[in-house]
């Protein structure tokens, strides 16, 4: 059986934490490491991961529960350390307001690596946006291809960072890049799907929806700065050709919403 470390980094965020803590907790799938990696919250956000590993110490779920809190450069530094201390064979992140879909989510994730066959380098699948509350809104616009390579993010961000679950040796291999502020997660999973391809590894679709993500976020919040940021990163990755094209789209497409 595949193991899954679930990475929950938080600041301040003891209003929307409970709810993603309970999805982990309610997990049938027994092989799971959740790391909650705080960065010195300021409100109850610690005593409600203590709590909630105290609840799952107790409940013998197989569960092992890491709550650490100290100083941080960032997200996405939090994020580094991660996987620095991830043990499962995939690392997956579930930030505070994300939830699991179902109990049953990890299971079916991980009925789709064989037994005995090689590890794919990522598994992948389908998400849903919710609100506050946790109530369903819609299905995420972007959709993941039945075939997905390094190349298809061309198109934008077919996966959700966080139905994004990649092999952890590859993953430590490849941390997230600093010099991005907001769309770290987008080159991250460039580079771990290139380095997919040059070790000639499967990615594998779910074919499921598994995670509710919270709407809002970074990078909707300060939507300009994120365009800016990403044209740079998707040229690196795909020349400047292409992504002037690509980028234009996104600029008519960020119109086209409002």
């Amino acid at each position: 059986m595949i193991t899954f470390t679930v990475v929950t980094c938080t600041f301040n965020a003891g209003q929307v934490l409970q709810r993603t803590l309970d999805s982990v907790l309610e997990q049938e799938y027994n092989k799971v490491e959740h790391l909650v990696l705080d960065g010195r919250s300021n409100d109850d956000t610690v005593a409600l991961a203590l709590s909630y590993k105290e609840k799952s110490d107790l409940a013998a779920c197989g569960h092992r529960v890491v709550v650490v809190s100290e100083p941080d450069s960032g997200l996405y530094d939090a994020m580094n350390k991660g996987l620095q201390r991830a043990s499962g064979d995939y690392v997956v992140f579930l930030n505070a307001g994300d939830v699991f879909p179902s109990p049953a989510t990890l299971k079916h994730v991980a009925a789709c690596v064989e037994e005995g066959a090689v590890l794919p380098a990522v598994l992948y699948g389908d998400t849903d946006i919710v609100d506050a509350a946790g109530r369903f809104l819609r299905h995420r616009r972007l959709a993941p291809p039945e075939q997905l390579s390094w190349k298809s993010f061309r198109r934008g961000m077919l996966v959700c960072h966080q139905a994004f679950y990649a092999r952890t040796d590859i993953a430590r291999n490849n941390p997230y890049d600093l010099s991005y502020r907001l769309s770290a997660d987008v080159d991250w999973c460039i580079r771990v799907m290139k380095e997919a391809d040059r070790r000639g590894l499967p990615l594998t679709y779910v074919h499921e929806v598994v995670v509710n993500y919270l709407d809002g976020g970074m990078s909707v919040t300060s939507h300009k700065a994120s365009l800016r940021e990403r044209f740079r990163l998707m040229a690196h990755h795909y020349g400047w050709l292409s992504t002037l094209a690509m980028h234009a789209w996104f600029v008519v497409r960020a119109v086209l919403k409002k």
